[in-house]
């Protein structure tokens, strides 16, 4: 925000260290507590920038401003959240974007996913929006929420299958990064093309022998050996389908 010239005037966090960590990074004031006084802070914009199921508590628990533009960063929560509190103008900022401490991001290519209550308040968050990205887009609670679901499943779970991957890699005493070249491949692919279209491996091809060594060598992963099985039926009945169109 403060590098493309925004001025934040607080942050507030449950916990005085960190609010003051942040707070003096961007040389605002800090702000803690259970019960947040947002009513002594005036700003142009307030952003919830906390987990999904602590919205509903923090706007229940915080005292704000008379007409104060507030908007939740979730992807999954609707606009409706607001609906409770006539006193604020509810509004969504949602980065479709995974962040991890330490790890730097370039904003401008970040799709910026917004809703609003009224014009007025939709027309400062596009501005605030395109101020830090190329990608700004106006979408609704329903299709956010489906938009959500997607990125669960193309990041999240992408994420989580590499790590049984990396596992199962390690348990063989093979190098971490000999499936880079696959995954790249695999993603530009993807990208590139319907991915249905493109799905290949032993469940397109129905080989079957393959895949029963598959499932017997996850005997000892029975977890893993049943998200096999389950992604091996869902490409066949994708398949089948003619999802891939």
């Amino acid at each position: 925000m403060v590098q493309a010239g925004h001025q934040v005037v607080a942050v507030w966090s449950r916990t005085l260290s960190t609010a003051q960590q942040l707070a003096d990074k961007v040389a605002a004031t800090a702000l803690h507590g259970d019960k947040p006084d947002f009513a002594a802070v005036q700003a142009d914009l307030y952003l919830l920038a906390v987990p999904d199921d602590a919205v509903p508590t923090v706007l229940q628990a915080s005292k704000w401003p008379s007409g104060a533009l507030v908007a939740h960063t979730s992807g999954a929560l609707p606009l409706g959240v607001f609906a409770g509190y006539p006193q604020i103008k509810g509004g969504v900022f949602y980065p479709l974007q995974t962040f991890s401490p330490g790890r730097a991001l370039t904003w401008d290519a970040v799709p910026l996913c917004l809703e609003a209550a009224d014009a007025a308040g939709f027309a400062v968050l596009e501005a605030v929006a395109r101020s830090l990205s190329q990608r700004v887009l106006r979408v609704p609670s329903a299709a956010r929420q489906q938009l959500h679901v997607a990125a669960v499943f193309a990041c999240n779970f992408t994420n989580h299958l590499l790590g049984i991957a990396d596992a199962l890699l390690a348990g063989a005493d093979l190098p971490a990064d000999i499936l880079a070249p696959l995954v790249r491949e695999t993603i530009d692919k993807a990208q590139s093309n319907p991915p249905f279209a493109v799905q290949t491996g032993p469940a397109i091809r129905r080989d079957a022998s393959t895949i029963e060594a598959h499932t017997q060598a996850l005997a000892t992963h029975p977890t893993w050996q049943l998200l096999y099985q389950q992604l091996t039926a869902s490409i066949q009945q994708a398949a089948e389908t003619g999802r891939q169109a």
